[in-house]
């Protein structure tokens, strides 16, 4: 296995645990200089709070950890392709790649919908690799939608 392939790896095991918190299962890690930094899940249920992806919650940790906001250096996996805000969060960081598994075709800000990546407009750019372990990532997110709607709930309340 790769090291692409084992970051994107335990980002799954993060979206898991989302699932089962019941949360829309995406899973974020950060690695810098071949380590890793932060590791988080969708948290938007729990914390009632609309910006708790992923994504930020692991740039917000990993900043935190590594002590500054410029998170250069540093590669983001995510089991999903980011939003727009998401993306706009790793232009500001810096953030030197991300990873993703699945495209989001109702959101995707990498490439599908838009591409905050290479936006020549924007003061930062940054690499994008694309589709690593994507049948996993795409098969978790539709089993748990699927699961939702066989329990006729149309929007997800979380379990907490």
């Amino acid at each position: 296995m790769n090291d692409d392939a084992l970051y994107m790896a335990l980002a799954l095991e993060q979206a898991r645990r989302a699932a089962e918190e019941g949360e829309v299962p995406i899973g974020a890690v950060l690695v810098c200089d071949g380590a890793v930094v932060a590791h988080g899940r969708n948290a938007r249920e729990w914390g009632a709070d609309p910006t708790a992806h992923a994504e930020l919650i692991v740039i917000r940790d990993g900043a935190e950890k590594l002590g500054r906001w410029r998170l250069s250096g540093c590669t983001l996996y995510v089991t999903l392709e980011p939003c727009p805000m998401c993306a706009g969060a790793m232009v500001n960081a810096r953030i030197d790649r991300l990873v993703y598994g699945a495209a989001d075709p109702k959101a995707g800000a990498v490439g599908t919908l838009y591409d905050l990546s290479s936006d020549a407009r924007l003061n930062h750019s940054f690499a994008v690799t694309r589709g690593v372990l994507e049948q996993e990532c795409g098969e978790l997110l539709r089993e748990f939608f699927q699961r939702l709607r066989k329990r006729g709930r149309g929007q997800n309340q979380g379990v907490r």
